[in-house]
């Protein structure tokens, strides 16, 4: 569902009602007569329309996070929100990019639109930005030929699955985060489509090499054993950025996680 047509739709129903109103029909209605439903709902609801829109447009979004594939930086059932404008001020609906303003960074947590159904929304980590070589090999990160810093800390335990991941503090651009490995999951990997721009990656049993072509993102889920992100479907490029994630708002089933995020 693209609810921001939807909501735009709504904006131009209730917008036409209003102005129709105060050019045309209220001149023609006796003086103190009450207001034809229509018209008292239509203008009532088209300023706070106009306010949703504006901010969920160019300020911030709320989502949902639906999966664990961001374990254990979000959790299934955050709701969080969105900036906007940080990477550039888009025109909604259409996402087009008409004032550019901050680039994506390494390590951001990044909404878009996915790329194989750009009606879906995914939420994933930076890792690689246009010109660099990303490699994922045997579980370890590296970005044009560093390894990303990476300290083991306590195995994390999934409380509604009760097993535990391996879990590490990896430091991307300065900025550290938790990420999870399985230690029985295979480094290779499986079910790779054919995605544009395969011919900048190379697969081998160790995982997968990389070049990000230029307007493109190489983005992973920080439970990287069970995550489908650009090792799997390829690059996110530059006209599907939705935003940069960066607070969570609500988890009904822990007021504590409430807060920002890197």
């Amino acid at each position: 569902m693209n609810f921001a047509l939807i909501l735009f739709c709504l904006l131009l129903a209730s917008g036409a009602i209003w102005l129709a109103d105060v050019v045309f029909f209220r001149k023609l209605r006796a003086p103190g007569s009450k207001d034809p439903w229509w018209v008292e709902y239509g203008a009532s609801f088209f300023p706070v329309i106009l306010v949703v829109f504006v901010l969920r447009s160019f300020v911030v979004e709320p989502f949902k996070i639906p999966s664990g594939s961001m374990i254990p930086t979000l959790q299934v059932g955050d709701f969080i929100l969105v900036n906007k404008f940080t990477y550039g001020i888009r025109l909604p609906v259409i996402n087009k990019k008409i004032i550019d303003i901050n680039q994506p960074q390494r390590g951001d947590v990044m909404v878009f639109r996915y790329p194989e159904d750009p009606s879906l929304d995914y939420i994933k980590r930076i890792v690689g930005v246009p010109g660099d070589k990303v490699e994922y090999q045997n579980k370890r990160l590296t970005i044009n030929g560093k390894p990303v810093e990476q300290v083991r800390v306590d195995d994390y335990l999934h409380p509604e699955r009760l097993y535990y991941s391996q879990q590490y503090v990896e430091r991307v651009n300065g900025f550290d985060h938790r990420i999870l490995t399985d230690k029985d999951a295979p480094a290779f990997i499986m079910d790779v489509a054919r995605f544009p721009g395969r011919e900048n990656c190379l697969y081998n049993n160790a995982g997968v090499i990389c070049t990000v072509p230029k307007g493109q993102y190489f983005v992973m889920g920080d439970n990287r054993d069970n995550s489908r992100d650009s090792r799997y479907w390829g690059f996110v490029p530059d006209e599907n950025i939705v935003g940069k994630a960066f607070f969570i708002w609500l988890n009904f089933g822990d007021l504590k996680r409430i807060g920002p995020f890197k």
